[in-house]
């Protein structure tokens, strides 16, 4: 597939230095990409999406994706340390759910655009 590109060099002065103020900064940047990198694991994506229907323990969630409590553990530290999940200890049993609402709506966000024809 090939890139459409200017033919020519002028550049648009005003529009860079518009833009450039409107730009957030850099290490903002920095941490969405990093937010983005760790949705880009299959694996992390089906916890959450197990987690919008139930809160549920690394047992449960282990048992639903057929994998190893110790796995499921690992992406669920990669989870909480993105903010994503969180954890509540009930006994001997800990807890997952969504940190919040905005994980929903980031990965519907994501849903609907690949859904898109």
């Amino acid at each position: 597939m090939e890139i459409e590109r200017c033919s020519c060099t002028v550049v648009h002065e005003d529009v860079v230095e518009k833009v450039k103020d409107m730009m957030p900064e850099e290490e903002r940047l920095y941490d969405v990409a990093e937010l983005f990198k760790v949705l880009g694991d299959t694996t992390r994506i089906k916890i959450i999406c197990a987690l919008f229907e139930s809160e549920m323990c690394v047992c449960d969630i282990a048992d639903l994706l057929n994998m190893s409590q110790s796995a499921v553990s690992h992406q669920l530290r990669v989870l909480k340390a993105a903010r994503l999940v969180k954890f509540r200890k009930e006994g001997k049993i800990v807890y997952y759910s969504l940190d919040d609402e905005h994980v929903k709506m980031i990965f519907d966000l994501g849903l609907l655009h690949v859904s898109e024809e």
